[in-house]
């Protein structure tokens, strides 16, 4: 009885290996997307919740702050902090919140606030303010310009008194009202870049000035 043969082995099929040069292609061009993403998603992470730019447009708050400073703004302080008096913030504007100002904390809720002859009091004691300045050395009397005096008020729960430092060139809270502690943005604390738009140069000494 003669057994059966089992032939020549089977041979697979194989597919021809890629070349090297284009996996590594593929792997570099893939780090480098994957590098990308990430960075965009932390940019945007960043700016939400950490830190924000803001452009300083107008002298409401000279001599503290230039036109042409350009700031960081803490936004996560506020969160584990409360406001403190003297704080330089941005906020939405309440009158157009597509729009931000920047202005520093007078009073607290529950603080009095008032205004006479260009002199800030709180809770019936002045304040003293080495970064205010008046530009403007007349007084208005006018009762229906609240600007050099202002009768006595008591800030709600949950709102701010803001004033600019530039105080006879400022829209502030003696104007607007008070602002809802909601709608800041976080607290100005570092000038990163700063430009003289009349001499056409940086400012360098204003870069990396603390704001206070």
């Amino acid at each position: 009885m003669t057994g059966q043969g089992t032939g020549p082995p089977v041979q697979e099929r194989q597919e021809p290996p890629i070349p090297e040069r284009k996996v590594r292609e593929k792997s570099v061009i893939r780090q480098y997307t994957e590098a990308f993403l990430i960075a965009i998603l932390l940019a945007l992470v960043i700016r939400t919740f950490v830190v924000q730019a803001f452009k300083i447009p107008s002298g409401s708050m000279l001599p503290t702050l230039q036109i042409g400073d350009h700031l960081l703004v803490n936004k996560f302080l506020y969160w584990f902090a409360d406001t403190q008096r003297g704080d330089v913030i941005v906020f939405k504007f309440p009158q157009d919140e597509g729009r931000d100002f920047i202005k520093r904390v007078i009073a607290l809720p529950g603080d009095k606030v008032e205004v006479r002859g260009k002199q800030v009091y709180v809770n019936d004691k002045r304040v003293q303010e080495s970064y205010a300045v008046h530009l403007d050395p007349s007084m208005q009397e006018n009762p229906h310009s609240p600007r050099d005096n202002f009768s006595p008020v008591t800030v709600p729960a949950g709102q701010l008194f803001m004033m600019g430092d530039n105080r006879d060139y400022s829209m502030d809270s003696r104007f607007w009202g008070f602002l809802e502690i909601k709608k800041i943005k976080g607290k100005a604390f570092i000038i990163y870049w700063s430009w003289d738009r009349e001499r056409f140069r940086p400012r360098w000494e204003r870069i990396g000035m603390v704001i206070r």
